[in-house]
């Protein structure tokens, strides 16, 4: 079953991450786009206020309604999930797309440290997805975008929590997706790359990672994330128009996406030298 196209105009959308990055970017296409009501979920407020502000004043129109919430707490998570349920009787577009990342090794973690990045990047989506459920069902045509990443395809070393939660949000994605079709629901699941964001100057060290890494982390990370989140966020909402199950956005993330396929026994030690190659930034 092809569900059929459909755009965005007198929407009522939920998104997630919206202080910055791809989830400020989406809101604003979303609000030129002629969406109806704007819920906008991030945890910092300040951000978050002025992102509200500035779509206020683009598109006087829209309503626009801001939740500070740290998607980490459940008890914060579930209070979301009560009053966005009351608050809507349909939701026409959720995107999951709030996201944090974790330096370090997992023998240098703690358990806190990884459940802190599944928390937001995997339980949360799959909190509000569920709990939002019968709000999609009553919409002519609801959809879901979950922001996964080019590390939901590769798994580099260094990065085993924020792989997990990633290559875990594409697994729930796909099934959700083949669930939901019947319904008139699609799903699509994004694999961005290098995308100028805050994830990188945002995330968290853990306590044993040396301080010259992180700086080598952080210094490569801003040569690799060159894409600017508005390009990004068009492509995310045209390939939720047309209902695509997946799209993987920039040039990087489409290269290094066919590794696995065409040198699947050389995966791991191709990662291994980029890995090195980060931390010598």
């Amino acid at each position: 079953m092809r569900l059929p196209r459909r755009d965005f105009v007198g929407a009522t959308a939920v998104v997630t991450g919206a202080a910055s990055g791809m989830g400020e970017a989406m809101a604003h296409e979303l609000a030129t786009e002629g969406a109806d009501v704007l819920v906008l979920v991030d945890w910092h407020a300040e951000r978050l206020g002025l992102v509200a502000t500035a779509i206020r004043d683009l598109a006087p129109d829209v309503k626009v309604d801001t939740h500070v919430v740290d998607l980490g707490n459940r008890g914060d998570l579930d209070a979301l999930v009560a009053d966005l349920g009351r608050a809507h009787d349909h939701i026409d577009l959720l995107v999951n797309n709030a996201g944090v990342a974790l330096f370090g090794r997992f023998a240098q973690m703690t358990i806190a440290d990884f459940e802190w990045v599944t928390d937001i990047n995997l339980r949360a989506p799959i909190v509000l997805t569920h709990g939002l459920l019968p709000n999609l069902l009553r919409a002519d045509g609801a959809h879901v975008i979950n922001t996964s990443s080019l590390f939901g395809l590769i798994a580099p070393p260094g990065q085993s929590a924020y792989c997990a939660s990633k290559f875990g949000l594409r697994g729930f994605s796909e099934s959700l997706g083949a669930e939901l079709e019947d319904d008139g629901v699609g799903v699509t699941t994004v694999h961005p790359g290098g995308i100028r964001t805050r994830i990188a100057t945002s995330a968290r060290a853990a306590a044993s990672v040396a301080a010259g890494d992180v700086e080598s982390s952080l210094a490569f990370a801003d040569k690799a994330l060159r894409m600017p989140p508005e390009r990004a966020a068009r492509i995310i909402l045209d390939a939720a128009r047309r209902r695509k199950s997946r799209v993987v956005v920039g040039l990087d993330a489409k290269a290094v996406e066919k590794l696995p396929r065409l040198v699947p026994s050389q995966m791991r030690r191709l990662l291994r030298i980029g890995s090195k190659r980060s931390l010598r930034g």
